[in-house]
């Protein structure tokens, strides 16, 4: 099970369990299931209006969810919050991305920082 602490500078922290692994629970649906005020238009990754920050609580481990969809590549080079180069050396090192889609990355088993 992991940690998710959401966090934002206009609402108390809150941390809430997460099923890891189910490849269906997202950072939205888990922050809606929670009352989380996440801003969101298209739950379908084409927006960006659910963009957040993410982070690692524990830094021994950097995986911060699973891969970033085709999707979240499109809109966060959109946003200018990647870069094509960034992109590439993500892929390669395999690294992951502190910006994400809360509508499209799905929770691993590790404790994270969600900023919204």
């Amino acid at each position: 099970m992991a940690l998710v602490t959401f966090t934002s500078p206009e609402y108390r922290d809150k941390t809430v369990y997460a099923v890891a692994g189910s490849h269906t629970q997202t950072l939205l649906k888990l922050a809606l299931e929670n009352k989380i005020p996440i801003n969101f238009q298209c739950e379908d990754g084409e927006c960006g209006s659910c963009l957040v920050k993410v982070s690692s609580i524990d830094k021994k481990i950097q995986r911060m969810g699973g891969p970033l969809t085709e999707k979240e590549k499109t809109v966060l080079k959109q946003l200018g919050k990647i870069s094509g180069d960034q992109l590439e050396t993500m892929i390669v090192d395999d690294l992951p991305s502190e910006w994400r889609l809360a509508c499209q990355m799905i929770v691993r088993d590790e404790d994270i920082r969600v900023e919204y």
